[in-house]
């Protein structure tokens, strides 16, 4: 692929440069929408392929880290064949590593393969505004070689949060295949769009003015989001995602060593989650209480949210103490609400996967498993979704 070279007598006009800043707000704050609601979650839990498809299908047109690698694929290109030849390669690279990866239960930390994809936006428009000639004087990679490369790892990304869903392992493969068709179809209506709104302006004067500011603009809308997901991966990597200076929590990951079972607990509870599978369980904390808690696998890491959800509260409102993936935690909470307080656990591997948690404290213990349909908001309430749902 061949860029044109932008004109060198570009007039940084402000008023552009005030309109480019103002986009990129937008788009960023646009990230905060990228997520999954508790009613599509459920979809999910109930419904079959048609579901994975219609959500494969709203995640891409909502998946701003993505769109935005597309548009700079397209950015340059005229003809019908070189749009279908890169955008074909991408569709290769990321349905490749989708299936695979998930199909495989293959995992990294989702913010750190995010903050990848965010770099490889940065890539793609310093490639527009021919940066490897112009500001580092070697020529630039080849650039079908690097869209197949980038979208291998945008698949890995797709496939991790996908693993976040309650896959079935008896229907495991067309799942995925109806999410990826699901991905392809969103991409196709985004890539319309795109080509319509870069024909608009293709043929104005300002197209010159337009390439340099959208270009910049990837730029600093992939460094902004990459900024984003390595603070979000410090918090996970690190388990320390505990809020208010109240709350005093213990956070650092304990391993089979230092589990130590002679501790004085109140409670301790075994259960297995099979493969693919996910649960809750929850304890009654009053506001002011305080308990402490521990759990460890027998060796598989798991995905967990540590939350909590006022009593008689009806707008499916909830509070993340902590998330991330570990096969052991530990700490102690002081409740700023009366509510029940305890954990959502995925285990994304294809083995059955033992938890042994402790607990003591103030508190009322709850004796059975609640599952994932309980989670459902009462109709009408506004909800703060699980974001590392999805």
């Amino acid at each position: 692929m061949t860029t044109p070279s932008l004109r060198s007598g570009f007039n940084w006009n402000p008023l552009w440069l005030i309109t480019g800043l103002l986009l990129l707000i937008l788009f960023a704050d646009a990230s905060f929408a990228h997520g999954m609601s508790e009613q599509e979650k459920q979809s999910i839990i109930d419904g079959g392929n048609w579901s994975y498809l219609w959500l494969g299908g709203t995640h891409m047109l909502s998946g701003y880290d993505h769109l935005a690698f597309v548009f700079g694929i397209i950015f340059f290109l005229t003809s019908f064949r070189d749009i279908a030849k890169y955008v074909t390669a991408f569709t290769v690279g990321h349905s490749v590593t989708l299936i695979y990866a998930t199909f495989n239960a293959i995992q990294m930390n989702y913010y750190l393969i995010d903050a990848v994809i965010a770099l490889s936006v940065c890539y793609i428009a310093f490639a527009n505004l021919d940066g490897f000639r112009k500001y580092l004087n070697i020529n630039p990679p080849n650039m079908m070689a690097m869209i197949i490369g980038l979208g291998l790892i945008h698949g890995f990304g797709l496939s991790t949060r996908l693993q976040a869903l309650p896959l079935s392992e008896d229907n495991l493969l067309m799942n995925i295949i109806a999410f990826n068709v699901g991905i392809e179809l969103g991409q196709i209506s985004a890539l319309a769009i795109m080509l319509m709104l870069i024909a608009a302006w293709r043929h104005t004067n300002f197209f010159q003015t337009f390439s340099v500011i959208t270009n910049y603009g990837l730029i600093m809308l992939g460094g902004l989001l990459f900024l984003m997901q390595m603070h979000g991966y410090e918090h996970t990597a690190n388990a320390d995602e505990f809020v208010g200076a109240d709350q005093a929590v213990t956070a650092a990951p304990m391993t089979s060593a230092t589990f130590d079972e002679s501790l004085p607990w109140k409670d301790s509870l075994q259960f297995t989650l099979p493969p693919r599978g996910d649960l809750e369980y929850k304890l009654l904390v009053h506001k002011d209480d305080r308990f402490s808690f521990a759990w460890l696998t027998d060796g598989e890491p798991l995905f967990y949210d540590f939350h909590g959800e006022p009593t008689n509260d009806q707008s499916g409102y909830f509070e993340s103490f902590g998330k991330g993936d570990s096969n052991a935690a530990s700490g102690s909470l002081t409740a700023t609400f009366t509510g029940t307080h305890g954990w959502y656990w995925k285990n994304n591997s294809r083995t059955p996967v033992i938890v042994t948690l402790n607990t003591r404290g103030d508190y009322q213990a709850r004796d059975a498993m609640q599952p994932i349909p309980d989670l459902k908001p009462a109709d009408g309430g506004q909800t703060k979704t699980h974001e590392s749902i999805f």
